[in-house]
């Protein structure tokens, strides 16, 4: 399947906030901390079209991720991927290009996943380690390739 990965148009903020919603319902629901406002809102008050990208396919907003310069290295947020279109290598292969950007620059990438989410599997396979945990969250690292 192809993927396209553009930058966000007009009006697709609210189309990646509840794409956002869909995704993270059932782990924010089992860590108790589901709120159907909030999880939108969240996305909403830090979205930055300047350094977001869509993933798009046959015309449909499947995906998102944010990256954004973060102190020393890079931060990235939002990464999203429609349930019927996970376990297909489709984040691996988005996640494999963040990281190669990195890479390029020398530069590290720091993220944070939620505790017990099957993603955090995905960015261990990418090299990331844990580097501290909240109530909610696991944050992760990855130092640059050499």
């Amino acid at each position: 399947m192809d993927i396209e990965v553009r930058a966000p148009r007009d009006g697709e903020v609210e189309v990646v906030a509840e794409l956002r919603a869909e995704v993270m319902r059932a782990d924010l629901e089992r860590l108790g901390r589901y709120d159907e406002h909030r999880v939108r809102q969240r996305l909403r008050d830090s979205f930055s079209a300047e350094h977001s990208s869509v993933l798009v396919t046959r015309g449909q907003v499947v995906g998102s991720f944010t990256v954004r310069p973060d102190g020393d290295g890079l931060l990235l947020e939002h990464f999203c991927l429609a349930a019927e279109h996970q376990g297909r290598g489709i984040g691996s292969r988005v996640l494999r290009g963040v990281l190669e950007r990195a890479d390029a620059q020398g530069t590290t990438v720091r993220l944070a996943v939620l505790r017990g989410s099957a993603a955090q599997a995905l960015y261990e396979r990418h090299g990331f380690v844990v580097e501290g945990q909240g109530e909610v969250d696991v944050f992760m690292v990855r130092a640059a390739a050499r």
